[in-house]
């Protein structure tokens, strides 16, 4: 037996019984070099043959365990994530929406109480709330910690905790206000996720090391865009959805970079991650206004 597989034996040993898997995955793949760390799942997965703890490792992506395992290692946990930020900042992007969200009237939407009069996004009563507000946009915040999202889709079978750190900042305007494209790119996905609180129309474009995400889009989107599709700076890729098309928010759009797409396939991607993960999820999903570039007072009342 090799060291790897009496690593994945103790390992399987002590999630017998443990809610939280992440934390003793995490945890037992300390001290690891890269190769270790490369090998432990599978051997994992051949120690847990038959247990009970088998089916839950297998039911979530794959590739994010393996990012689970580098950072309990003390490696990158998406490799080549810590240039991205460099690589993001010698960009030009196109602003995402005209007149453009710094030169218009704009509000931050923190929803932890810094607004107590303000609906959930997910109450039809934030439309006119936000109409009395006066401003054409708002701004939901990325990593802020939001207690709406507590349905069984924002769970998985490793632990009882929620996603519920937000992975993308939201420009609340409204719906029908088209959305633009950053950069040059490649549509990778057109897709409808309807599932409530879901993104509804979807749209992801593949840019050089990364992909930018856009949710809660308008039923416009397949006809604007196609996969495979080459879309240039500037150019006008979709709308905001309304309540009926957009997985049933208030018309806003839900923008993401991801710096590796693990194992999905480019139809949905994670809008919100773990607390406990939250440095992994920050190397798989950073700031979005490293694109954006608005003020860091545009996220503050």
């Amino acid at each position: 037996m090799t060291g790897i597989d009496k690593l994945a034996a103790d390992l399987a040993a002590r999630m017998a019984g443990q809610p939280d898997l992440y934390a003793v995955l995490r945890a037992g793949a300390a001290g690891l070099d890269a190769a270790g760390a490369g090998a432990l799942l599978a051997a994992l997965h051949r120690a847990l043959a038959g247990r009970a703890e088998a089916a839950r490792l297998a039911g979530v992506d794959q590739d994010f365990l393996g990012a689970v395992i580098r950072a309990g290692a003390g490696l990158a946990a998406v490799p080549g994530a810590a240039g991205l930020a460099e690589r993001l900042a010698a960009l030009s992007p196109h602003p995402l929406f005209q007149p453009q969200i710094a030169a218009s009237a704009h509000i931050a939407l923190p929803t932890r109480g810094q607004r107590p009069d303000m609906p959930a996004f997910s109450d039809r009563a934030f439309d006119a709330w936000f109409t009395r507000k006066g401003a054409l946009y708002g701004l939901g915040l990325y990593g802020e910690k939001r207690s709406v999202y507590t349905s069984a889709q924002f769970a998985d079978p490793m632990s009882p905790e929620r996603r519920c750190l937000h992975l993308g900042i939201d420009v609340f305007a409204k719906a029908g206000t088209p959305v633009i494209a950053p950069l040059d790119g490649e549509v990778i996905g057109v897709s409808y996720n309807a599932d409530p609180l879901d993104y509804g129309h979807t749209l992801f474009l593949q840019h050089e090391g990364f992909v930018t995400l856009y949710g809660h889009l308008g039923a416009s989107l397949p006809g604007l865009v196609r996969r495979g599709q080459s879309v240039r700076a500037g150019q006008v890729v979709a709308h905001l959805g309304d309540w009926p098309e957009n997985g049933g928010w208030a018309a806003h759009l839900h923008f993401q970079i991801i710096s590796d797409m693990m194992q999905q396939r480019a139809g949905n991607f994670w809008g919100v991650g773990h607390e406990s993960l939250w440095d992994i999820w920050t190397e798989i999903s950073p700031d979005p206004n490293l694109l954006m570039r608005l003020p860091a007072r545009a996220f503050h009342l």
